[in-house]
């Protein structure tokens, strides 16, 4: 029975840094004859990259229509198309999911659920049908080990890294009615869900890997971390953004990005560019776009027709594609987990500047790893400035210190880029489940 193929739902929550890892994770169990149920919304779904044609007779792309909620933008079904004080309702239309995946699981029978953080009624309804529950944390070990000891008290709330979450939050004015039914839901999630596995590595991050099972009191598998494949493509973006970096020299240009869900104050946009134009280093931007990324119309056009080394660059973007180009010499990034491992997978150095949940302990994680630097906040507002934008990426692209940074950044290359150790970790949660599915002896 070991041999016979499983059947795996997968059901992430509707944003891009969670939807994509769970089919980075589905695709590579997949590959192995394993059937898997993909369900999100229409509109998510579509946005997808195509999948191999070897792919599709395992990998099934399930629509669940979402339900409508009157506050929701027309046409939201991700974060990117919510404006963040919008994201609760957000969570009101996939809570209605619940009554289409209920008919699904009673008709489709699979031997197992992957879940995401947000569907915190999903593992006690599979439990109930008699189907195991595996919550795929794909936020870092070190992230979520760190939140679950502070939600239990084994860390202390007046911690550095506490702090600047507290902070950062405040002044940006999330919406304390919410803040709490996102942790909830993790943590009810957490509780019931029979297995965590979560998107790691031991010989980078074993030490939170354990943490996380100890405080949880839950087995933890690591996953690997799931590189992106660097896929071709004839995509007539590309070579515009080709033909920008091919100007440059090897190793002289910073590539800016900070994912699709930090939305920038005009302060933190001015102060950005500023340090980048500071820097005196060319500089590739990638932003969602002008009404979602922050920054005033002003600023946003400053950059594009005053800026004599920065481009910016409003459409999605083949971030992997960028990161491996010679000429890109450091990251400058917000630190989400994909953003990270896209940029260790080729070996380039971060500038880190965290904004929110799991970022602030990445960072830290990093610089104590010595493959980037993080940029400096004042400690009375915790605010940054264009000098210590620009202070932290000379340090990172010129000086001595910029060398370890580089040095360390090829070094765990080698770790995250072995597809033959990343595959391993793939091997081996397809074996514990092909081993524990419900009737096996």
């Amino acid at each position: 029975m070991a041999d016979k193929e499983l059947h795996i739902v997968v059901f992430p929550w509707l944003a891009f840094g969670h939807i994509f890892p769970f089919l980075e994770l589905a695709k590579l169990i997949a590959q192995k004859g394993h059937k898997i149920s993909f369900i999100s919304t229409p509109k998510n779904i579509h946005r997808l990259p195509k999948l191999p044609e070897s792919l599709k007779p395992w990998l099934h792309l399930i629509e669940f229509p979402l339900p409508q909620v009157e506050e929701l933008p027309e046409n939201a079904e991700n974060t990117v198309d919510t404006p963040q004080h919008l994201v609760p309702f957000l969570f009101k239309a996939y809570d209605g999911l619940e009554e289409p995946l209920t008919k699904f699981l009673e008709k489709g029978t699979p031997d197992w659920v992957i879940c995401d953080f947000a569907s915190h009624w999903l593992p006690p309804l599979s439990s109930k049908l008699g189907i195991p529950c595996i919550f795929f944390c794909s936020f870092a070990a070190c992230g979520s080990s760190f939140g679950v000891e502070l939600f239990m008290g084994k860390r202390s709330m007046e911690s550095a890294e506490a702090k600047l979450l507290r902070a950062v939050h405040k002044r940006k004015e999330v919406a304390q009615s919410s803040q709490p039914k996102e942790v909830n839901r993790l943590f009810e999630t957490l509780k019931v869900a029979q297995v965590i596995a979560t998107r790691s590595c031991m010989e980078i991050d074993g030490e939170f890997v354990k943490s996380l099972e100890s405080s949880s009191g839950k087995l933890v598998i690591p996953t690997g971390l799931l590189p992106p494949s660097q896929e071709d493509s004839n995509d007539h973006h590309w070579y515009t953004i080709l033909n920008w970096l091919d100007k440059w020299e090897k190793g002289s240009v910073i590539y800016v990005a900070f994912g699709t869900e930090v939305t920038l104050s005009d302060e933190e946009f001015t102060e950005i560019a500023m340090g980048l134009e500071l820097s005196g280093f060319p500089f590739l931007w990638t932003v969602k776009n002008r009404n979602t990324s922050g920054g005033s119309d002003e600023s946003q056009d400053w950059i594009e027709n005053e800026s004599k080394r920065g481009m910016m660059w409003r459409r999605w973007a083949p971030q992997s594609r960028i990161l491996a180009h010679k000429s890109v010499g450091a990251f400058f990034t917000h630190c989400g987990w994909s953003s990270v491992i896209e940029g260790l997978q080729v070996g380039c150095p971060l500038v880190m500047l965290p904004f929110q949940y799991d970022q602030w302990p990445i960072a830290t994680f990093m610089e104590e790893k010595k493959v980037g630097l993080k940029v400096h906040r004042n400690e009375h507002d915790f605010k940054f400035t264009r000098d210590s934008v620009a202070k932290a990426l000379t340090s990172v692209m010129l000086e001595e210190e910029g060398k370890c940074f580089r040095s360390e950044a090829q070094e765990m290359s080698k770790i995250v880029g072995d597809k033959q150790l990343q595959e391993k970790y793939v091997n081996q949660f397809v074996d514990y489940m092909k081993n524990n599915r419900p009737g096996y002896n």
